[in-house]
């Protein structure tokens, strides 16, 4: 008996073996998949297939998996990316968050965890959560001298862009949505992740180091991004974090 395909998938990996490991689960779980081996056929393969989600592996035999998604990127395709890497050092993982990857699994992974990544990937493209964030907050917020652009979804540190992944950003707005109260890492997950109760992944950290980067004027000495011991991550309330919406009406 047929069924409708979830989703197409373009796999791209160079390990032969895992490539056709990861095909046939995924096909099991109802996506249709394609598998390219480079990242010239890839990119070529992306171009025929139109994915909705791309797994990539940082490490493909002719040229880094970053080049892939800041060709995708810079050509503004905004195909969700879920990389995979055997690289632990955190600031690969961030490189490729901040290039434009919306999720990345770490080798050797576990399969059930991959298959959810997926699936909250997923999950997102059906998802309107962009109209409720932007009636949540106002349209730019200051914290620091960085400005927020929630209808924009950017980040301004001393009038300049910098660049944020979509889940750091989703994250961010998650914390300013609070206003100073503390939320726990569970909720976190659950809110922008999707994840259900119980889940726990080190990726939440990578986005909080990420988020540190771009906003703390020191991020060996978060005082804006505050890790609230055994429970969670708050954003702290003080006379800096203010709504910048009214500015151009007022002729500030």
């Amino acid at each position: 008996m047929s069924q409708v395909a979830r989703g197409r998938i373009l796999v791209v990996e160079d390990n032969k073996d895992l490539a056709l490991g990861l095909r046939i689960n995924l096909e099991e779980s109802c996506y249709q998949v394609h598998v390219a081996n480079t990242m010239a056929d890839g990119l070529a393969r992306l171009r025929q297939s139109r994915p909705d989600l791309v797994i990539l592996d940082l490490a493909l035999p002719d040229g880094d998996g970053l080049d892939f998604i800041g060709r995708l990127r810079a050509a503004g395709d905004a195909t969700l990316i879920l990389v995979l890497t055997a690289k632990t050092r955190q600031d690969t993982k961030v490189l490729g968050l901040r290039g434009g990857a919306d999720d990345y699994v770490t080798k050797p992974f576990d399969l059930e965890e991959l298959l959810a990544r997926v699936e909250v990937l997923f999950r997102r493209i059906r998802s309107s959560d962009d109209a409720a964030v932007a009636t949540a907050l106002p349209d730019r917020i200051a914290i620091g001298d960085v400005e927020v652009d929630v209808r924009a979804r950017v980040i301004r540190r001393r009038d300049e862009d910098v660049v944020v992944s979509r889940i750091g950003f989703e994250l961010l707005l998650a914390l300013l949505r609070r206003q100073g109260a503390v939320v726990s890492r569970a909720e976190l997950m659950r809110e922008v992740w999707g994840y259900g109760e119980g889940v726990v992944s080190r990726t939440l950290d990578t986005h909080i180091f990420e988020l540190r980067q771009l906003i703390e004027p020191d991020p060996s000495e978060p005082v804006h991004i505050r890790t609230v011991w055994r429970i969670g991550y708050r954003l702290e309330a003080s006379s800096e974090s203010r709504d910048l919406s009214t500015r151009t009406e007022r002729g500030i």
